[in-house]
């Protein structure tokens, strides 16, 4: 068995160095602090967005201008449910990677290399991530079709190759963003006082708690976002950095929701290079509305993951990595 997955990492060390860690209850308070305040940096960046958006809309102004409330609301709620507005959504979680860096850097006195960002072979590392990610969620599908859960219809001719980079792009921030908040920062201060194992555990509840007003959340679907925040926990810590977890986080949302057109944690994306069907009464291994994260054949795939991963050999270079890494 893998000892040394228990093992408290290089990120770790370096964080207890800078500042002891705190009881597991206080940690999680300012977490949710610290994600509370992320959240309103957020919102004021979209609220100038969100002006434009309305102000320019003419169905808004015409409802607004009539004093017509319902109309003006039902115009909203159409943008707010738009592919420009989802986009600049995940564009403005920079501001959540950005608040949580300087959290531990001026509060927490950490190094950025006690979140992951190590300089050391950080291309090859998300491009490991990026085929690892696409791989996985591709077997998932595959076997979702096989089972005949899931039906390919083909290519989407209303596909737009711009929204698409776009996206891409988005769920670069977004996923490297949730990465940050829950691995790089959470599970490290939280493993400062406490095992490793309990660390793992932990930043893995508060991951999948952040997705329980989303759309279609099933218990199922909750079991799986806490094995996903259980399996990159270990990812981060096999191989001594956050950026292969990152880019398997991007691409595992991007390609389920822009390439094979599959809801994302309950999120409908029409823009992407393939539509695919669920098959009715088959939602035990489709998902159903929650998208595939909430089927029993992604409970498969991340437990047969993170104990790949486990009995992986830890990554020789992420201490070496240490002099290196940004301060």
């Amino acid at each position: 068995m893998s000892k040394d997955l228990f093992e408290k990492p290089l990120a770790v060390k370096e964080a207890v160095k800078a500042q002891k860690g705190l009881n597991w209850a206080l940690e999680i308070l300012i977490f949710v602090a610290v994600f509370f305040v992320c959240q309103f940096g957020m919102a004021i960046v979209m609220l100038p967005v969100e002006l434009v958006m309305l102000f320019t809309n003419h169905d808004y102004v015409q409802a607004a201008l009539s004093g017509d409330i319902a109309a003006a609301v039902e115009a909203s709620m159409g943008l707010a449910g738009s592919e420009i507005y989802t986009v600049v959504m995940l564009f403005a979680d920079a501001i959540m990677i950005l608040l949580t860096c300087l959290f531990c850097k001026l509060l927490q006195k950490r190094k950025m290399v006690t979140m992951g960002f190590c300089k050391k072979g950080m291309i090859k590392e998300y491009v490991i991530g990026l085929v690892a990610g696409f791989a996985c969620f591709s077997l998932a599908v595959l076997l979702g079709v096989v089972t005949g859960a899931l039906k390919i219809e083909g290519l989407n001719p209303n596909a737009s190759i711009g929204m698409l980079v776009a996206f891409f792009i988005g769920f670069m921030i977004q996923g490297m963003a949730e990465e940050v908040i829950c691995r790089g920062y959470f599970m490290v201060s939280y493993a400062r006082k406490y095992p490793m194992y309990a660390a793992v555990i932990a930043n893995a509840l508060v991951f999948a708690a952040l997705h329980l007003m989303n759309s279609g959340i099933t218990v199922l679907s909750f079991i799986n976002l806490t094995l996903f925040g259980v399996f990159a926990s270990v990812y981060f810590i096999r191989r001594g950095n956050i950026w292969g977890i990152g880019a398997f986080h991007t691409i595992w949302n991007f390609v389920q929701g822009n390439f094979y057109g599959i809801r994302v944690s309950g999120m409908a994306l029409d823009n992407s290079v393939f539509t695919t069907s669920l098959v009715e009464g088959k939602e035990l291994l489709s998902g159903g509305a929650f998208g595939l994260e909430g089927s029993i054949l992604v409970t498969i795939i991340l437990t047969a993951g993170t104990i790949l991963l486990f009995f992986l050999k830890k990554k020789p270079a992420a201490e070496a990595a240490a002099p290196e890494a940004a301060a």
